[in-house]
């Protein structure tokens, strides 16, 4: 096992160069970069763009514009100081080539070194740092509650497969399914969040304004209690897949050759199904694992993020996108892959201690 780890450990390596490559060549031909928008709030909002030049850089906008005719690589950079913009290169890192550009950012991540966020006066991994809780308590509880749920209903399904329970359960997970989790959320926000009707939960983050002075009795309830509409939004349609995926798995199992033995040698119904089945089944829900949280973990809470105003890693990653700060956008990115990548590991080690027949080491990675 020792040696599978790892070359897995190893094969990270160039995955993760390999996706920082393509996404830093893909920014590379995106139009609007962090210059742009600099020169953006120059031209049209003045006093907007001081705020984002550091350093004194702009402190006279009457000496950045230049009245002789200057061509420039930048849109809408016609009439501005070329001295101007070569100190706003110089500020993003744009005075060096691509390639070099690339190699010093990959070196200073590989000692996770994220440097500064462009518009923001604080470092990138304190950003990141400030926005974890959020992502953290929507990841984590969609998660437990999701497979709380399908675990045991996908059981139960596969046990009562054909019957009423089993038909109506099904048709409940369709429509839930169908149903888009933002236009779920609008819907709880208008019934009960002070929309139209009720005003029984708040609508904004994590915690009320005066936690500082509560118990700890009260910051649970607190918590829960602003979390108890985005959970209800993104569980409606989290256990579905897994539901069914759990219930098939089960099926396949229960009508196995080792199965009709167990119950020839007298035992029970629950002995078999959780003493024999429940383990060989339970690898392929835990094969499915890594995706559901990563995806709840990261991205999956963008919309939900924004309608109920939680300021998030999946909120952070999308400003950062739109107001081009890069560094924001590739270090999110290098964190959010490599702990991908991890997990997956981990779950490939869950497969063996469930399972010791699986030997990963007999395969070629």
């Amino acid at each position: 096992m020792g040696a599978y780890i790892l070359r897995r450990l190893l094969l990270m390596i160039p995955t993760l160069l390999g996706i920082m490559l393509v996404s830093f060549i893909i920014v590379q031909f995106a139009p609007g970069g962090p210059v742009e928008q600099v020169i953006a709030q120059i031209t049209g909002q003045a006093n907007g763009a001081d705020s984002r030049i550091g350093g004194g850089q702009a402190s006279d906008l009457g000496q950045t514009f230049d009245t002789s005719a200057s061509s420039s690589k930048y849109r809408g950079a016609q009439g501005l100081d070329p001295r101007f913009i070569e100190q706003l290169e110089k500020q993003f890192g744009f005075d060096k080539p691509a390639h070099e550009r690339f190699l010093l950012m990959i070196w200073n991540y590989l000692r996770f070194d994220f440097g500064e966020s462009y518009f923001r006066d604080i470092s990138v991994i304190d950003l990141i740092i400030e926005k974890m809780p959020v992502s953290i308590s929507l990841g984590l509880w969609i998660t437990l509650i999701s497979y709380g749920i399908s675990i045991p209903l996908g059981i139960r399904k596969a046990v009562k497969d054909g019957s009423r329970f089993d038909v109506w359960t099904s048709g409940v997970i369709v429509v839930a399914y169908a149903i888009p989790s933002f236009l779920f959320a609008v819907l709880l926000m208008v019934l009960f969040a002070g929309g139209s009707f009720f005003d029984w939960f708040p609508l904004r983050g994590l915690t009320s304004d005066n936690w500082d002075q509560m118990s700890w009795p009260q910051r649970i309830v607190d918590y829960f209690w602003h979390l108890t509409l985005p959970l209800t939004a993104l569980v409606l349609s989290a256990f579905a897949t897994t539901t069914l995926l759990t219930k098939n798995s089960f099926l396949d199992e229960i009508r196995k050759q080792y199965v009709v033995t167990a119950r020839a040698k007298g035992l029970s119904e629950r002995q078999v199904l959780y003493g024999h089945v429940f383990r060989n089944a339970m690898l392929v829900i835990i094969a499915g694992f890594p995706g559901a949280f990563i995806s709840a973990f990261f991205t999956g809470s963008l919309l939900i993020e924004s309608i109920f105003s939680l300021d998030g890693l999946g909120l952070l990653g999308f400003r950062s996108v739109i107001d081009r700060d890069y560094p924001v956008v590739f270090a999110t990115l290098y964190i959010f892959s490599l702990l991908g990548l991890l997990v997956s590991l981990i779950s490939d080690i869950t497969y063996t201690l469930i399972d010791p027949r699986i030997d990963f080491e007999r395969r070629d990675v």
